[in-house]
This record gives structure tokens, sequence and C-alpha cells, in this order.
């Protein structure tokens, strides 16, 4: 197989149906990958400098952040070199690596959702035992399951796509490397990968949509159950912000996935949403209703940085 496999290198083809837009996409990409880096780097600087953020919710809030950073750019990077009229070619092997990373972060970051959304059924409905249950080393833990199942689910699909020779041609109907752009350019039967591709892919998502389900759920009958209007609204807004950055993280995936035949250029805008406008939204989402957040970043970010003396 190794002796078929002619190819070292790809072909981005881009954004279908975006021909001479290459600078408007430079600086519309640009400004949202470094507002996403930016954004983030805030929050994390917040949950890091202030000692009252230095609960479980936030620890894992800081986590998603990092995520939220690694995540666009596995493929924001060589899509602005690109778009600034540089070569669109990509390596055989960093391909490859383009796959893997992104199944890697963005199922990682799945997992992390459903941590997040246990964590605040442990606060709301256990909230006497929040801290037990919560402890250090389950947090710690339930992460590096998280990071488990992710580089499994990437390993898995970056294998069963790389295994099978590709001799040409090399364009890849696509914005960055990804296994429907990939698999049609095999020169083999690639009904195998696309199965395990979609299965796995499907399963993984099912299984963190419904354990999210199941979370909040106990969360809903939770709150109702909360006699004062105040303790109602209090429950429901340590929960808002999760559930409104869950709903734009698992949209476009289920659009994506659950389309049998969609069109190149709304599949383009689709993964556009998932992998570059989510992660830019998520600090907001996540700072705008949260006067903990909003507080650490005031302290973190005096009006004054200097006093200036008077002779």
């Amino acid at each position: 197989m190794r002796n078929h496999t002619e190819l070292n290198e790809f072909i981005l083809l881009g954004i279908p149906q975006t021909q001479g837009l290459g600078t408007v996409l430079l600086g519309i990409f640009s400004f949202i990958y470094l507002f996403t880096l930016l954004g983030n780097l805030l929050i994390l600087l917040a949950i890091v400098s202030s000692s009252t953020l230095h609960t479980p919710m936030y620890f894992f809030l800081g986590l998603l952040s990092i995520l939220d950073m690694l995540f666009p750019s596995v493929t924001c990077p060589k899509m602005l070199f690109y778009l600034s009229g540089q070569s669109h070619a990509i390596s055989y092997k960093g391909c490859a690596v383009q796959l893997f990373f992104y199944h890697f972060l963005g199922s990682t970051e799945g997992c992390l959702y459903s941590v997040m959304a246990y964590d605040r059924f442990v606060a709301i409905c256990h909230p006497l035992r929040y801290m037990l249950i919560m402890r250090p080393g389950v947090c710690v833990g339930l992460v590096l399951a998280a990071w488990l199942v992710g580089c499994l689910h990437a390993t898995i699909l970056t294998s069963f796509t790389f295994q099978l020779p590709y001799c040409g041609p090399n364009r890849v109907d696509h914005f960055f490397c990804d296994i429907p752009a990939v698999l049609p350019l095999a020169c083999a039967d690639s009904s195998l990968a696309q199965r395990v591709g979609s299965t796995n892919v499907g399963f993984l998502a099912l299984m963190l949509w419904l354990s999210v389900c199941v979370s909040y759920t106990h969360i809903g009958i939770a709150i109702l159950r909360i006699r004062s209007a105040e303790g109602r609204q209090l429950a429901f807004s340590t929960c808002s912000a999760h559930m409104t950055a869950i709903l734009c993280a698992y949209g476009p995936v289920i659009i994506i996935y659950l389309q049998p035949n969609p069109s190149a250029l709304l599949g383009a805008i689709i993964q556009i949403l998932n992998n570059h406008v989510t992660p830019m939204l998520n600090p907001l989402i996540y700072s705008l209703r949260n006067q903990d957040v909003k507080s650490a970043l005031r302290n973190a970010f005096p009006k004054r940085c200097f006093t200036l003396k008077k002779n």
C-alpha cells in the first residue's frame, strides 16, 4: 500500500464559491481568530488571577478557554496563509496531523461540555455535597478521561482515513483536511472508512448529547422544586451560559453529520460556525452574564494602572 501512496501533498481549494474574495475573507477570519485568542486569554487570566474563581466550575471553564484557543488554531493559520496569496498546498503528513487534532480537540471539548453539565447537576441537585463530590482528584480524573476519549476517537478516525492509498487527484474541496473531503480522493474502496467515521462520530456525539440531556433534565426538575422565584432565577442563571454554549457547539455538528448530502457551501459555512465562530462567542457567553468573571477582569485590569505623583 505504501508503494501506491504517491502523493506527498494535497491542495486545499478553500471555501466554495468565494473566488475573488480572498482579501475580504482574510480580514474577516483574521479578526475572528485574534478576537478568539484575546477573549479566551482574558477569561483564562481572570480565572487564574482571582482566588474566588478557583472552584471546579471555573477550573473546567479555564480548560474550555484553552481548547477554544487550540481548536481554531488547527485550521485557521493555514487558511489565513493561503488567503494572503500564499500556496494552498499542505503536506501529506500535515493533512493527517490537521485531521487528527481537529477531531481530537473537537471531541475533547464535547466531553468537557458533558463534564461541565455534570458539574452543574451536582451543584444544583446536591449542593451540600458539592465540594465532596467534585473534589480536586475527581475533577482532574474527569478531565483526563475527556482527553483520553478525544485521543482514542481521533486516532481511530485518522488511522482508517490514512491507511488508504492516495495516488491522485490531490485537490481537497474544502478549507481544511476533514474526513468527508479527503476520503473521496483515495485510490481504493473507502466505504469501510466512511462507515467507521460516520459511526464513530455519530455515536460519540449522541452519547455526549444524551449525557448533557440527562444532567439538565435532573437540573430542570430540581429548579422547578425550588419554591422561591429568586432561588429559581439564581439556579437557572448558573446554567444558562453553559446551555447556550452547548447549543452553539452541537448545532453545527448535528447539521453537518445528519444531512445525507449537504451542499459544499452549506457544509463549509457550518464548519466555519463550528471551528471559528463558536470559540469566539464562548468568552462572551460566559462573561457577559457572569458577575464573578466581570469582577475578576476588573481587578486584573484596574482603571488606573499607574499613579501619577505630583512634585
